[in-house]
């Protein structure tokens, strides 16, 4: 069954997503496993696909776009797309939608970041109560500022 860890951010703190998704996927692609980001926010899939460039020194992760279709795209560690997974790609699913995708339970974990105002932490709430009706595995991880 599916586990799903959320990443809850300082509210008090201006930290958004982007570079705790990279940290994320820096990890999980470490641990030689295949992720699928999905974004469905055109610009924020853009701040990711930048950030995993040049988010920390010296480290790389290596990353596609689904939209891009090339013939290497399953050899990429991260995937970045809007929409339903390629079958390469079911390790790990990072959730940056505001709802649980129709194809979540294909993944092995599914990792959810919590940040923002209110309204943006209410509609992770949701999904927690989502995961936890269905009776996933589920597990917190407050972060500090460094995320």
């Amino acid at each position: 069954m599916t586990r799903v860890d959320f990443y809850v951010l300082p509210e008090t703190e201006d930290i958004g997503p982007v570079l705790t998704a990279c940290r994320l996927c820096e990890r999980a692609a470490g641990e030689r496993l295949r992720i699928y980001a999905y974004v469905p926010n055109p610009a924020l899939a853009d701040d990711i696909d930048a950030a995993l460039w040049t988010f920390k020194q010296g480290s790389f992760v290596s990353h596609e776009r689904v939209e891009a279709k090339g013939e290497d795209m399953a050899l990429a560690s991260v995937l970045i797309g809007a929409g339903d997974p390629p079958s390469s790609h079911h390790d790990v699913l990072l959730n940056l939608g505001d709802e649980v995708p129709a194809f979540f339970s294909r993944f092995q974990r599914v990792l959810e970041i919590v940040h923002g105002d209110a309204e943006t932490r209410a509609r992770s709430r949701a999904r927690f109560k989502f995961y936890r009706d269905r009776g996933y595995d589920l597990a917190s991880h407050k972060l500090g500022a460094r995320a």
